[in-house]
Order: C-alpha cells, then sequence, then structure tokens
C-alpha cells in the first residue's frame, strides 16, 4: 500500500477559463484544443493539457508547462469559437494523493465521494470551510487536484493541515 497521504501546492501551471460562445460545444473546443472535453463536470487529460468542465460551456484548462503566453495562445486558437480569460495567477492547486485522500476531502464537502458516485475523471465545485473549491478526481489512488482562489490558498492549507493531522 502506498502512501497514506501527500498534499503539496502545485507550481508553475498555466491556466485559463475557456467559454464556449453560443452554439458552440465541447466537441469543437475539444478538436481545436486537441484534448477531448467533457460535456458537463469532468476532468479530462490529453498531453500536457488537463481540462475540468465548470459549468455549462465553461471550462478551467491547465497546462503543465505555463507560461505567460498560455491564455494569449488560447485566444488565438479559439478566436470567433470562445472566450478565453487568464487565471494563471488567480488560482492555487493543491494535490491531494493516497488512501486518506478521500477521508480528508470528505471532511469538507458534502458531495458523496464514494468510488461508485466520483470516480476518475468526476469533477465538482463546491465550499470546504467557507472557501469555494474546484476538486477532480485524477486515479483511483486516489489523487484529487483542488483549486482555490490564490487569495485564500493559505487558509485553505490551514484547513488541510487541521484535518489531515486527525487522521
Amino acid at each position: 500500500m502506498g502512501e497514506a497521504l501527500t498534499v503539496s501546492e502545485r507550481t508553475g501551471l498555466g491556466i485559463a477559463t475557456v467559454m464556449a460562445r453560443r452554439g458552440v460545444d465541447a466537441a469543437a473546443i475539444g478538436a481545436v484544443l486537441g484534448c477531448a472535453l467533457p460535456g458537463g463536470p469532468g476532468w479530462r487529460n490529453g498531453g500536457d493539457l488537463s481540462a475540468i468542465g465548470t459549468g455549462p460551456g465553461t471550462w478551467l484548462v491547465m497546462t503543465e508547462t505555463g507560461s505567460g503566453d498560455f491564455a494569449e495562445d488560447l485566444t488565438q486558437r479559439f478566436r470567433g469559437l470562445a472566450s478565453v480569460t487568464d487565471q494563471s495567477s488567480a488560482y492555487a492547486v493543491f494535490r491531494l494523493s493516497g488512501h486518506d485522500a478521500r477521508t480528508l476531502l470528505q471532511r469538507g464537502v458534502s458531495i458523496d465521494l464514494h468510488p461508485a458516485a466520483f470516480a476518475p475523471g468526476s469533477a465538482a465545485t463546491s465550499m470546504i470551510s467557507h472557501i469555494g473549491v474546484i476538486f477532480w478526481q485524477m486515479d483511483d489512488a486516489p489523487t484529487y487536484e483542488v483549486a482555490v482562489f490564490r487569495s485564500l490558498a493559505g487558509s485553505f492549507r490551514h484547513w488541510l493541515d487541521s484535518v489531515a493531522a486527525t487522521l
């Protein structure tokens, strides 16, 4: 069995919100992006890109190789199809992994995280300790990533550490 719990903050990510224009669907955006997009709440990974469905026709798109030009590149690629807003400095992203990750996250959200209800590829928006979060499950380990507004990252990390100490 692997480690019980690992918590880390991801750095160097390029992050953008992509919102489809009227009449444009996930398949059209995904074709241009080169990454299949979830049609609703969900997480998809394709190459160096990840996409999280955050609302109707709206995705949080991330790249591991975050450069200052990520959102601008997406804006050019999606001209006429979608609006793009750079979020690279807006969000802090935490990775929770190990067999206690689900238990930790479940202490904060009122969403059923049982594997039959929330499996790899699932995503949701919720509140944890009065902090708005977007989170998704990446694998069966389980591994989750949680995006929070950067201005609340310290408070969220405090919550993570406090709850992790009780596991």
